[in-house]
């Protein structure tokens, strides 16, 4: 059962291509950036647990938050589905496909089979528009070839894979009620959410507070480590290239911010814009130490990275201030 005349959402990040692969079904065409953005996506967090073999850098709000900010913007209602049976989870997004609605889904990407780069990362999101009696079709990023297909045993690992960030086969779909709110009152409201919880983070491994931290623990990385070359070299990788739409996120919110300017005229947000776009290559700088100390094992390029990373926090701070106080 293929769902007739389907057309994916083309993106570089993975939840908001499923989250807009599902909305385009519904008639909502809204770029990528400005998902992220309506979705209160910018984010940092620094995660490190004794059971991971490193610390874990990530640039966005927690997983399934963004896609409940977008659809709570949008006046849409989300259906999320649970179970640790795998044969339920089947039966529920199978019945959804027969009936025409394609369905959105967390998993682990390591056990889909097009994907060539096998890193364990269970919060990976992917829309399902199909099956047959070997194969789910689905619809991923770009870079991995947006409409995609994984054998139905794949399909079934890696979304009741268990681990960090991991859900219980979890699967969603949404629904369109009546028609989207005013778009610039929507964009407002979640700059002012997503400006005043990055600049308050309720620990200090998040938001600015956690760019602060990580400029403090990444001088212990050699130390941490068991492979530096592999977990360095991983870490540049996901920042710059790992879905993120370049520089840990920060291009794609620059570009939402800019966007937003052709919708209306706000000096807070072009001051902004203006600091992001400074802020972005910054970010893209501290990638490429962290990959050059992995490639040499020299500790000086993550101290040369630590030191840009301490202006980052000042910058997004001052930029993230300002935002929390528009009108």
């Amino acid at each position: 059962m293929i769902i007739d005349n389907f057309s994916p959402f083309s993106g570089r990040h993975c939840e908001t291509t499923a989250t807009g692969s599902l909305l385009k079904c519904l008639g909502i065409e809204i770029s990528e950036a400005m998902l992220f953005g309506i979705g209160e996506g910018l984010g940092f967090i620094y995660w490190d647990m004794k059971i991971m073999p490193f610390p874990f850098i990530g640039g966005r709000t927690k997983p399934d938050l963004l896609t409940l900010n977008i659809v709570n913007s949008l006046g849409l209602q989300i259906d999320v589905r649970e179970t640790s049976s795998p044969k339920t989870a089947w039966e529920t997004v199978k019945n959804k496909i027969d009936e025409g609605i394609p369905v959105g889904l967390k998993l682990d990407c390591y056990h889909l089979d097009y994907f060539t780069q096998k890193v364990h990362f269970a919060a990976h999101y992917v829309a399902m528009y199909g099956y047959d009696d070997n194969f789910a079709y689905l619809v991923d990023t770009a870079q991995q070839g947006t409409m995609v297909k994984t054998s139905l045993e794949s399909f079934a690992l890696a979304r009741n894979s268990k681990g960090p960030m991991s859900s219980k086969n979890l699967s969603y779909t949404i629904k369109k009620n009546e028609e989207i709110p005013d778009l610039m009152a929507v964009i407002t409201k979640a700059i002012k959410r997503n400006a005043h919880d990055f600049i308050n983070p309720p620990i200090k491994n998040l938001g600015y507070k956690g760019i602060e931290k990580t400029s403090a623990e990444i001088k212990n990385w050699f130390k941490r480590s068991k492979n530096i070359e592999y977990d360095l070299l991983l870490t540049a990788t996901l920042m710059e290239c790992g879905g993120t739409g370049g520089a840990l996120f920060r291009k794609m919110y620059r570009d939402f911010l800019k966007e937003c300017l052709t919708i209306f005229d706000n000096a807070a947000i072009q001051n902004a814009y203006n600091q992001f776009t400074e802020i972005a290559p910054l970010w893209t700088e501290v990638a490429k130490l962290i990959n050059k100390a992995g490639e040499t094992q020299e500790i000086i390029y993550l101290n040369q990275a630590s030191d840009i990373l301490s202006e980052l926090a000042k910058k997004e701070y001052a930029a993230m201030e300002q935002l929390s106080n528009i009108n």
